[in-house]
């Protein structure tokens, strides 16, 4: 397992959710975040100088398995990118276990849900 942590404009989150959810990556969680980069680029928009370092982001935490690791990069990167400074980044770190709280499985089998066994 790996979990990946991408940081993206926040104008790119729904392009980068449905990315994510067409490469069967059923759920993660984001949140707002701030931070300051080296490379600046100002932006003049009606009159207004605009630094791109202080671009509105968020942060996307997806645990996946090893087999959806480079189909969950590839949509964050496709979907994410502008091709202009503060595109965001995408970071790997491996992931040594999952633990569900509710069913008490364990490693990949939290990772997805299988219809099969679900009751309401």
């Amino acid at each position: 397992m790996k979990k990946i942590e991408a940081i993206i404009r926040k104008t790119k989150f729904d392009e980068v959710k449905e990315a994510l959810m067409a490469a069967d990556i059923e759920w993660f969680s984001y949140s707002e975040v701030k931070g300051v980069g080296k490379d600046r680029e100002e932006r003049i928009y009606r009159g207004i100088v605009y630094d791109t370092s202080f671009i509105e982001r968020y942060q996307l935490s997806i645990i996946v398995r090893d087999v959806n690791l480079e189909k969950a990069v590839q949509a964050i990167e496709k979907a994410a990118r502008t091709g202009e400074i503060g595109d965001g980044r995408i970071f790997i770190f491996p992931a040594e276990d999952a633990i569900s709280i509710r069913s008490g499985k364990r490693g990949d089998a939290t990772l997805f849900i299988d219809d099969k066994k679900v009751t309401n």
